[in-house]
């Protein structure tokens, strides 16, 4: 089985951000990230594509909430997929584009107040999946469809050193619900992405929300 059939069979994946030695000093690189199988073997990698003297000043100013990409690979180099993050103050979006240029998806943040709130949209703009979070549990993101849990995902403790010197954040997605197609599968492991910018991720010189 290929690394792409096992993105899109696997019951759980981990996502593990990539950090640089620059970033204890307060820079902010590109976001890269690792995804695995919990056996450990690299099933694919996902690099943020914004480069340049502007993106790097971006990065610094603007944070996340600047338009960029963030291309997928396979773990053998293969382009698999890409996210397109447009510019937004509010209610953040990513599409996500298949290695063809194809819509699978996107996902959208909404508005809630004492909760953390997100939307999956299919390529048509159908709403498949919702994630509503409660404050009091602000590393645990579980997404429903039509009123029945089918996935969660979750950031994982880091250790007491890498949490106070770096913002590098681990995810699990688990998918408890087999019969999910593989265009929802591929929409959530780019929600641990779109979540770990949203609410984890250093913002323009700000300290990190929760």
């Amino acid at each position: 089985m290929n690394s792409e059939m096992e993105l899109t069979s696997a019951p759980l994946l981990l996502v593990r951000q990539r950090k640089e030695l620059a970033e204890l000093f307060g820079y902010e690189s590109r976001n890269k990230y690792e995804i695995r199988h919990p056996d450990g073997r690299a099933l694919a990698f996902a690099a943020e594509q914004q480069k340049g003297v502007l993106g790097m000043l971006l990065r610094q100013v603007v944070g996340h909430w600047r338009s960029f990409d963030i291309q997928f690979f396979t773990a053998d180099r293969q382009p698999l997929m890409r996210a397109h993050h447009p510019f937004r103050w509010f209610f953040s979006r990513l599409e996500l584009f298949g290695a063809d240029g194809r819509l699978i998806g996107a996902l959208q943040r909404r508005f809630a107040v004492l909760a953390k709130s997100m939307d999956v949209e299919d390529a048509a703009g159908n709403v498949v999946m919702s994630s509503r979070t409660p404050i009091w549990k602000p590393w645990t993101f579980a997404f429903e469809a039509r009123g029945r849990a089918v996935a969660l995902v979750k950031k994982k403790w880091s250790g007491l050193l890498t949490e106070m010197v770096t913002d590098a954040d681990n995810f699990t997605v688990q998918v408890d619900d087999p019969a999910l197609p593989a265009p929802q599968r591929l929409l959530l492991l780019a929600a641990a992405i779109f979540i770990d910018l949203q609410y984890f991720e250093q913002k323009a010189g700000r300290s990190r929300e929760t």
